[in-house]
């Protein structure tokens, strides 16, 4: 869970309280092998895609999705990592600060890019990103690989490749973790 959301709890933040686990640690597992499959099989090979994981939560995503990527096709596909703050349209509605560092080392101009998070929620983070991946060079497609679409969309964005559909209340919070996926709140 982003560190943007334990925060937001007043007065100092808070911590994250898990009400039900909803995927395991192989869960997990089996869906990044899935979604890897996918990719290949979509993209027809790993030929001229890249990884690109959204700060926070889906850099670890990103880095264990490149991984499997490598056992199934057996190249290095390039990772990079992308915090979109700054291009989000809710500047000034609530209190934003850059979470981590964006590092894309490579020209995007031409390639597939594969976008990566943790949970799909508004699609807001997502749409930032696609802005922000723009000053990185003008990609051939970008695709997003989501752990969980947790619905509740404000705007037309749905993911290429998804782990689980997960309907929750608007209220809930998702936390995903090389542990599993667990559905919860933060709680003083």
């Amino acid at each position: 869970m982003a560190e943007r959301e334990r925060a937001a709890t007043p007065p100092i933040g808070g911590v994250f309280h898990a009400t039900a686990q909803v995927m395991s640690a192989d869960d997990v597992r089996r869906a990044v092998t899935r979604i890897a499959h996918e990719i290949v099989e979509g993209n027809r090979g790993l030929a001229d895609v890249v990884i690109v994981g959204l700060q926070t939560g889906g850099v670890p995503l990103a880095r264990t999705l490149a991984q499997e990527l490598h056992r199934i096709d057996g190249g290095e596909v390039p990772l990079g990592t992308l915090d979109a703050t700054f291009y989000r349209d809710d500047i000034g509605l609530r209190p934003l600060a850059p979470e981590a560092v964006t590092d894309i080392p490579f020209d995007l101009t031409g390639l597939t890019v594969v976008l990566v998070d943790d949970v799909l929620f508004t699609g807001r983070t997502v749409r930032a990103a696609l802005n922000a991946l723009n000053d990185y060079g003008r990609p051939r497609a970008i695709q997003l690989a989501v752990m969980v679409d947790r619905g509740h969309r404000e705007l037309p964005i749905r993911p290429d490749y998804v782990g689980k559909n997960l309907p929750t209340r608007r209220n809930e919070l998702v936390d995903v973790s090389d542990a599993g996926v667990a559905i919860g709140e933060v709680v003083r």
